[in-house]
């Protein structure tokens, strides 16, 4: 059994994150949506708690795809968990170089796992967490990027008197 580490903050997991875990999970046997537990973060909206159960939420059809939470490097909870491969998402141009120079970090660290980009839906490659949080914040509309759960759970965070 081939078993996938797809790592983040999800804060929180957007249509673009739930994209691209159910495509590893047509490559890989097990993913495990891995959340990085950043309890003191600038900028958090949700505690990691928070996080892991709106991402559990999203994936509750889906028993190949696992939502867990760890600290310290990804690469140490990969060997840990058994996962030979790390997956990452890639929205647009200006993230390779970020995660091109990630990769060779994490081949530094641990040749012995390897790491597979995929390519964010086309109407996904604009969304991020940060935006989701900024337009959720004004009140903007966020109908179709983030599941009705988390949608809820934003209207709930940023509820105006």
């Amino acid at each position: 059994m081939t078993t996938a580490i797809y790592p983040g903050s999800f804060d929180p997991i957007t249509m673009g994150h739930i994209d691209v875990a159910r495509r590893a999970a047509r490559v890989f046997d097990h993913v495990i949506v891995a959340i990085y537990e950043q309890s003191e973060k600038p900028g958090a909206l949700f505690t990691t708690a928070e996080r892991a159960e709106l991402a559990r939420q999203a994936f509750c059809d889906h028993p190949e795809i696992e939502v867990a939470t760890f600290s310290g490097l990804v690469v140490n909870y990969a060997r840990e968990r058994g996962a030979t491969t790390i997956v990452r998402g890639l929205r647009a141009v200006s993230d390779f170089e970020y995660e091109f120079k990630l990769a060779h970090m994490n081949a530094h660290l641990a040749p012995e796992i390897d790491v597979v980009c995929l390519m964010t839906s086309s109407k996904h490659s604009f969304v991020s967490s940060s935006l989701i949080r900024e337009v959720a914040s004004l009140g903007g509309n966020l109908e179709g990027l983030v599941p009705d759960h988390v949608l809820k759970a934003l209207q709930k965070r940023f509820a105006r008197p």
